[in-house]
């Protein structure tokens, strides 16, 4: 967080803006002028909200937020840790995009009832952009909240590890299409966002197989170091539990002696 710099404090959660921001926020006003800046920071109001809600649903599940940075591209909320329940994360994903749900909601019933005056302009600009920015984060691209929706539907039948390989397979595929069909479109700010995209879901991926194994450990002791060594072998103490212990030869005792006596 030392690059960027802190606007303030909401809910308990500190709140960054990367310099970057700054920068594409002077080329959109030198192209599009003040208008389009104030149309482009209340974007950026509503990406806010969108942080929010994810930061006070994990809040609810006893997972506090870091702090929540803007960037070009989006914000990002940085959490203590992410949740293992599969229910948690699902609803902690969700809360996200709905928010821009509700925003939408809002702004229509404004728009209804004749209050946007002569913003109706702006409203409705800013209800497409909330409806695509949910839609947008849906898609099953992990880690973005659809990709950890589908991670959160999959963990109950196949597991955390299993579903984090599908599920970040699935999002480095769908992101490297899109980050090639925008390159070509000569949009590189799409492209970079896809990028980002990708490197984030295989950082992910490397950072759950690590806690996995130091989870539960090898699945089966035969390769490398687990060879056990002579008069030795593994037992297995549980699911991804393996003991070494000496092999005990069990020798039979002979019977009592009898004693004869001979005439």
């Amino acid at each position: 967080m030392s690059i960027s710099w802190i606007l303030g404090r909401v809910a308990g959660i500190d709140l960054f803006l990367h310099p970057t921001f700054l920068i594409l926020l002077a080329v959109v006003g030198v192209l599009g002028g003040w208008s389009s800046v104030a149309l482009y920071a209340l974007v950026f109001g509503c990406v806010l909200l969108h942080e929010l809600g994810h930061a006070l649903a994990a809040r609810r599940f006893g997972i506090a937020t870091q702090d929540i940075t803007l960037y070009p591209i989006g914000g990002v909320a940085r959490l203590e840790r992410m949740p293992r329940s599969p229910g948690a994360e699902l609803l902690i994903a969700l809360a996200g995009p709905a928010v821009n749900v509700a925003i939408v909601g809002g702004l229509g019933l404004l728009r209804v009832l004749g209050l946007a005056g002569p913003l109706i302009g702006w409203v409705d600009t800013l209800m497409t952009i909330n409806l695509g920015l949910a839609l947008f984060n849906l898609l099953p691209i992990f880690p973005m909240d659809g990709g950890r929706v589908l991670r959160a539907l999959l963990s109950g039948w196949i597991g955390r590890g299993r579903a984090t390989e599908i599920a970040a397979t699935l999002g480095q595929g769908l992101a490297l299409a899109a980050g090639l069909f925008w390159l070509f479109q000569g949009q590189f700010l799409p492209a970079l966002l896809a990028g980002f995209v990708f490197l984030a879901a295989g950082a992910e991926l490397n950072q759950v197989r690590a806690e996995e194994r130091r989870r539960f450990g090898p699945t089966r002791p035969t390769e490398g170091i687990w060879i056990a060594p002579p008069g030795h072998s593994w037992v297995s103490r549980g699911p991804g539990v393996w003991q070494l212990v000496p092999i005990v030869v069990r020798v039979s005792e002979p019977g009592p002696r009898v004693r004869r006596s001979w005439p």
